[in-house]
């Protein structure tokens, strides 16, 4: 290993789970969500990755401008809108279609007098209650979207579940139920299913599916692992052994002292810290890979460093590999550790990880 940690991308377990998707929700187009970075595995060569997505999806109006700046021709769905006239022209003038959820942003496209030939998604509240049109202030906001002259591209509506990886399902259903009376008969291609709503217990429907940490190949369900779902992780966070060292019955480990050897123990310090995003939380006991095999960490994470009980693993040494999340190891084991959730830890890594992509981006 050349790097004391990176993060290495597989871009064919990418392609591998939106497959797995399309084959879960079979005749809806999928929308692939590459916020955050593609959830801290990397915006661009994880679109790249993806090309065969009908769609991608970001947050903020700079990650939609930055794909198009390095080829990505696929619609990109700017889910956060605009909120300026400036902004309104630079999302018409890379072609992004906008997420409408908040009477402003219905000004500004009738303000603009220019035509938004991109299509546009009108997000209804139907529960989430964070961004969206509540149901009785739909059809206002629709009509006033159809109005448009010169006349908008095609428009689309779409609601968030909040709780989707339930398996009571009830606030689901309950979602769906009003996104339904909402609308009516209203026309327009729907996208109501995330990665839970795709794996769910409930059938969510609608021609778009907008799939995000299960791309990444992480559970969106806490009562099933990624692989039971067919998911392979995409991440491998690796990094490698820099120091053993002996610790003697009754000494301490780490700030704080916070674990202490109740025997003699073979130690091993890790090239990791809270520095690269591997949680401070992280309690004594969690396991870690040390060339291939599970051992548990001792002490505190600290900014660059973490150690682990090497004690059964005898051949352990500077230089050996250290796995902390990706096969053998899912990042939703050590985010239950941590007290968080997978997208956490992902979304963490930080910027001195370095990212390398296994395998062609194209496919």
């Amino acid at each position: 290993m050349s790097r004391l940690i990176r993060a290495v991308i597989d871009a064919g377990a990418l392609r591998h789970n939106l497959e797995v998707i399309r084959a879960r929700a079979p005749g809806a187009r999928v929308m692939a969500v590459v916020k955050a970075n593609a959830y801290g595995h990397g915006l661009v060569q994880t679109a790249l990755a993806l090309h065969s997505a009908d769609a991608f999806a970001v947050a903020r109006l700079e990650e939609g401008v930055r794909l198009r700046q390095r080829g990505v021709q696929a619609p990109i769905v700017l889910l956060e809108g605009v909120f300026s006239l400036e902004q309104l022209r630079e999302a018409r003038q890379h072609r992004l279609e906008l997420v409408v959820h908040d009477a402003l942003q219905v000004e500004l496209l009738e303000a603009a007098r220019e035509p938004h030939c991109a299509a546009l998604w009108i997000k209804i509240d139907t529960g989430m209650n964070r961004l969206g049109f509540r149901p009785e202030a739909f059809r206002a906001a629709h009509e006033r979207l159809h109005a448009l002259q010169p006349a908008a591209g095609a428009i689309r509506l779409m609601t968030h579940l909040a709780a989707a990886d339930d398996p009571d399902g009830h606030l689901t259903g309950e979602q769906l139920k009003r996104f339904a009376a909402a609308i009516g008969r209203i026309p327009g291609e729907r996208s109501i299913a995330n990665s839970a709503g795709i794996f769910g217990t409930v059938a969510v429907g609608g021609q778009w599916v907008r799939p995000g940490l299960a791309l990444y190949g992480a559970s969106p369900l806490p009562e099933r692992t990624a692989q039971a779902l067919g998911l392979r992780p995409v991440m491998r966070l690796e990094t490698s052994v820099i120091a053993v060292r002996q610790v003697p019955r009754g000494e301490t480990v780490g700030y704080g002292a916070t674990w202490r050897a109740e025997r003699d123990t073979r130690v091993a310090i890790v090239a990791a810290g809270y520095g690269d995003g591997l949680p401070r939380s992280l309690p004594s006991g969690t396991p870690v890979c040390v060339a291939g095999q599970r051992a548990p960490l001792v002490g505190r994470v600290s900014m660059d460093m973490i150690a682990v009980d090497v004690s059964t693993l005898p051949t352990v040494g500077v230089g050996t590999p250290v796995t902390l999340w990706g096969e053998g190891l899912a990042v939703e084991e050590l985010a239950g550790w941590a007290g968080t959730i997978a997208y956490e830890l992902l979304c963490g890594v930080s910027e001195r990880v370095p990212l390398e992509l296994a395998g062609s981006a194209a496919g």
